[in-house]
């Protein structure tokens, strides 16, 4: 059983073929808008609706050659049905559901987030359910109870903006250009720790929730008054993020009374994020699972096997629909 996987939600064009009855992966190809966005120091959505037409069907026949196997051969078609920009999202539904028209076969929409959060499956060792899991990309920051497929409780959220939506606000602080998060990153490898001391937002608050729009002000505040060497601002900025992600993760861990951690989205490819976890799951006694750092990023895969995951719900398929903004803990 064949499943084709799309994802259109922003600024990549993702698709993949999954094999269900072999339980893996065959295919799959992204193409990041990055380099078009870039001169605008943003995403524009309508170029980003655009080039997702553009991209579609040469993406679809790559993977499906790569696979070596047909359309004929698919039995269903997963897609993402939201969140995301609505024109992308439509670009993406409205594909999936003509190319299932055409092949008499159901296409499934998808919960972004639920892609992420599924994605560390598709890894090995994979984790058990129940689990706790981090989201953390450009534009969610989530700590999720997951029990099973279509089983989330959501434990806390960010207030204001994501990390991911910080690594990029305080990157442009520092002159690193669009998208800065990876950027900003490499440069903190070269910063010497304590040379700034920047704040650890809600760190000590006692619930799950996050905020960094105060931490990228002070980052601002930081660069008017002590003239710092980037690099060890950038260190100092890398550092409180992850101290606040670590310290969360950890007590809703202990508030869940679990001892797996699941970590997804792009800011779960960060290395220091990654070393802090790690550390902290060998002093707690955790286990910490990550998806492949090709598949932290948003991709075709994770939507081809969490339709995988669903075919059983939903094998009539979904109606024909895209929803821009959609709770998780509502799927």
């Amino acid at each position: 059983m064949l499943l084709l996987g799309i994802e259109t939600s922003c600024d990549e064009t993702g698709v993949a073929v999954y094999d269900r009855q072999a339980g893996r992966l065959l295919a799959h190809a992204v193409h990041s808008q990055v380099a078009m966005h870039e001169a605008y120091g943003g995403v524009v959505p309508e170029l980003a609706s655009r080039d997702h037409i553009r991209r579609l069907v040469p993406l679809t026949r790559q993977v499906l050659e790569e696979a070596g196997r047909s359309a004929a051969m698919l039995s269903a078609v997963g897609y993402t049905e939201g969140p995301g920009l609505a024109g992308a999202l439509l670009v993406g539904a409205s594909f999936a559901h003509a190319l299932a028209y055409s092949l008499g076969i159901p296409a499934i929409g998808i919960h972004h987030l639920e892609g992420h959060l599924l994605s560390p499956l598709l890894a090995t060792p994979s984790p058990q359910f129940p689990f706790v899991a981090l989201l953390v990309s450009g534009g969610h920051t989530q700590l999720m109870r997951v029990d099973g497929v279509g089983r989330y409780v959501l434990l806390g959220e960010t207030q204001d903006d994501a990390a991911g939506e910080a690594f990029d606000k305080t990157a442009k602080l520092l002159g690193l250009g669009y998208p800065g998060g990876p950027a900003l990153s490499k440069l903190a490898e070269q910063g010497v720790a304590g040379r700034h001391r920047l704040p650890r937002p809600m760190i000590g608050s006692g619930d799950l929730d996050f905020s960094f729009s105060g931490l990228k002000t002070a980052v601002l505040l930081s660069l008017r008054q002590e003239s710092p060497r980037p690099e060890d601002l950038a260190r100092a900025f890398v550092d409180a993020v992850v101290d606040v992600l670590v310290a969360k993760c950890v007590r809703a861990l202990e508030t869940s009374n679990l001892d797996r951690l699941v970590v997804a989205g792009g800011v779960g490819a960060n290395r220091q994020l990654r070393a802090a976890l790690d550390t902290q799951a060998a002093r707690h006694g955790f286990d910490v699972f990550y998806p492949e750092p090709e598949l932290c990023t948003d991709n075709g895969a994770m939507i081809a096997f969490a339709a995988a995951l669903r075919m059983e719900d939903l094998s009539a398929g979904s109606d024909f629909s895209v929803k821009p903004r959609w709770d998780l803990a509502a799927v």
